[in-house]
């Protein structure tokens, strides 16, 4: 737990989406030991009712399509309606698709991945921005991956949408800039969760460990990185600490795309 006398985001209101996942939840964690009030966004329901449970009365919720404009702008207003505005944003709802060949991936699947990486950040900017403009700027954080910086077999669709992901980071901060709102994304490497085991599992159902070790071969710090690990990285974004950061990339993916 962090020390309450260290506190850098006291009084701060957080959209998390993508909130019951490994790295959403993580960073709603860490977000709210640091003195943030957060609004998880989600599909499930149930999955979100739990986690707020644990969060208590720092932690509400919102079940949505990220990739709706609708719900995008419905989550943005349930933020202020429950907390009285919005300081930070971590668009971090992702999915990574089906792992096959680019000339086998089906256009419903390549589609649906840009709707969820790319048009989900995209609307959690758009309509989260006037709100944070009220507060008088804040900080928003979208989650990319090394798959943004470089291309992988088999992962098409996952890595246009990541790679699109960075281009509107350098649009958004360009634009909001003058609001006072600060636009970065985090670039995980490897981590230790869900998304990599689904991605080990399709590119190799039969030894998804042989993927693994794959990986690790070319991480130079020799391990995948932790949800908490990812954490940290958008706290820093999210807070004052950055004040003078925006239009960038922080990529954690222990030396990964260095080699």
């Amino acid at each position: 737990m962090t020390n309450a006398v260290a506190r850098k985001l006291e009084g701060k209101v957080a959209i998390v989406t993508g909130g019951t996942g490994g790295i959403g939840f993580a960073t709603a964690r860490r977000l709210i030991d640091e003195g943030a009030r957060v609004l998880l966004v989600d599909r499930s329901e149930e999955a979100l009712a739990a986690a707020a449970r644990e969060f208590g009365e720092s932690a509400a919720w919102s079940a949505a399509d990220v990739s709706s404009a609708e719900d995008a702008a419905r989550y943005v207003q349930e933020a202020v309606n429950k907390f009285g505005g919005v300081d930070i944003v971590f668009a971090n709802a992702g999915i990574e698709g089906v792992v096959t060949p680019l000339t086998e991936t089906s256009v419903e699947d390549f589609d649906r991945v840009l709707a969820v990486n790319v048009r989900g950040a995209w609307l959690a900017i758009k309509h989260s921005a006037p709100a944070l403009a009220k507060r008088g700027g804040g900080s928003i954080i979208i989650t990319s991956s090394v798959a943004g910086v470089v291309g992988s077999a088999g992962l098409s669709p996952y890595v246009t949408s990541k790679h699109a992901v960075m281009g509107l980071v350098k649009c958004a901060a360009l634009e909001l800039a003058p609001l006072g709102i600060r636009v970065n994304s985090v670039n995980p490497g490897p981590i230790e969760n869900r998304m990599m085991r689904s991605i080990e599992e399709q590119a190799n159902p039969g030894d998804p460990g042989a993927v693994k070790s794959g990986f690790l071969s070319k991480i130079p710090l020799g391990r995948y990185g932790t949800n908490e690990e990812i954490a940290s990285v958008v706290a820093f974004l999210a807070s004052s600490d950055s004040a003078y950061v925006t239009g960038t990339s922080v990529i954690a993916d222990g030396g990964f795309v260095a080699g």
